[in-house]
């Protein structure tokens, strides 16, 4: 950080603020502490009987990939709001948002996912401007080699089994390391 966004002083300073445990950009000239905080990450795992939406990305990172559709929740908008226009916006599809189904952490880049299951309302959907492609699939057609992100995979892997069990808990978990994407891809099989 080189300006202050506040008073635009580049006076800034790495430090620890009085009251605060940790090491914060403050401006030396108004004061101002700035945090940087996780990005959030928000989608949903819409269904259709017994298959799931999946989206083929037309952009990067990960062109060409499958994904459930998600995107970076907006400021001023609700995880719900937020998966509800992700949605749309990458599949062009209408959805009911369930409950939140997976919770996942990304220290490593300062991500947490925060995806729904969603009941698909209709067959009309298509490619968004994010994405090549758009289908509904099964577990067995599900592309697992070609999955963009490892919490996708393990969203899916969590609900495929879920379904089995006959219960949708939601699932809370981390995924601490930066892992390349061979490994774990072997890790997953």
């Amino acid at each position: 950080m080189k300006f202050c966004s506040h008073c635009g002083s580049s006076t800034l300073r790495f430090r620890i603020p009085e009251g605060d445990a940790l090491p914060r950009h403050v401006c030396e000239v108004c004061g101002t502490i700035h945090y940087v905080n996780p990005k959030i990450v928000v989608g949903c795992l819409p269904e259709w009987q017994d298959r799931i939406l999946l989206c083929k990305r037309a952009i990067e990172p990960r062109l060409g990939l499958w994904t459930l559709p998600a995107g970076f929740l907006e400021n001023g908008e609700t995880l719900v709001a937020g998966a509800l226009r992700e949605t749309l916006e990458e599949a062009n599809a209408r959805v009911e948002i369930g409950e939140l189904y997976t919770v996942i952490s990304l220290p490593h880049i300062s991500q947490v996912y925060m995806m729904f299951r969603a009941r698909l309302l209709d067959l009309d959907f298509g490619p968004g401007t994010e994405s090549l492609e758009v289908r509904l699939l099964r577990e067995d057609e599900t592309p697992w080699n070609e999955l963009a992100f490892r919490t996708i995979g393990r969203t899916l892997r969590n609900y495929f089994l879920d379904r089995k069990l006959g219960a949708f808990p939601v699932h809370v978990s981390a995924l601490d390391k930066r892992v390349s994407r061979d490994a774990s891809l072997a890790a997953a099989a």
